[in-house]
């Protein structure tokens, strides 16, 4: 027997030409799926499958705002990859409230987040009766997690 025919040569020569004939350049070829801040992917495809799946998830305490799996077929993306949405733990005003700006609602499909709100939603402080605002009235939920300017306080006015 030849030494040419011995060890893995032939073997990955045969798998490229199967490659090549079950999914010809550009129907199985995307690029490397999109990185995202503040999360990861998870590669889910199967090896015999022509298509590429991804299933992304945020670090803690970030929300995905956008669609969790995505898929590569015919060099393309089923859709642009998501978001990971800082979360801010909802600040409590003493002798006030929050209403939240309707323009700056983030909706989000089958997430249930209590206490917390979603970048870059603002809201607004409104002090109870008798109280009047020691601070900005409105306030941000940051990229970071934080609020923006610093949440202000309802204080008694003589």
């Amino acid at each position: 027997m030849s030494s040419e025919l011995q060890g893995p040569g032939p073997a990955w020569c045969l798998f490229g030409v199967l490659t090549l004939l079950l999914c010809p350049s550009g129907l199985c070829d995307c690029k490397m799926p999109p990185l995202i801040d503040h999360g990861f992917y998870k590669d889910m495809s199967s090896f015999l499958s022509f298509t590429t799946m991804i299933h992304y998830e945020c670090d803690e305490g970030y929300v995905l705002d956008g669609k969790a799996k995505i898929t590569c077929s015919h060099s393309r993306w089923s859709s642009p990859a998501p978001q990971c949405k800082a979360l801010c733990l909802k600040p409590e005003i003493e002798n006030g409230k929050l209403s939240v700006d309707e323009n700056q609602y983030v909706e989000h499909e089958n997430i249930a987040i209590l206490n917390h709100y979603i970048e870059p939603e603002n809201v607004t402080v409104q002090c109870d009766p008798g109280y009047g605002v020691v601070g900005p009235k409105t306030i941000t939920c940051t990229e970071n997690g934080t609020w923006y300017p610093k949440v202000p306080k309802c204080e008694w006015r003589m």
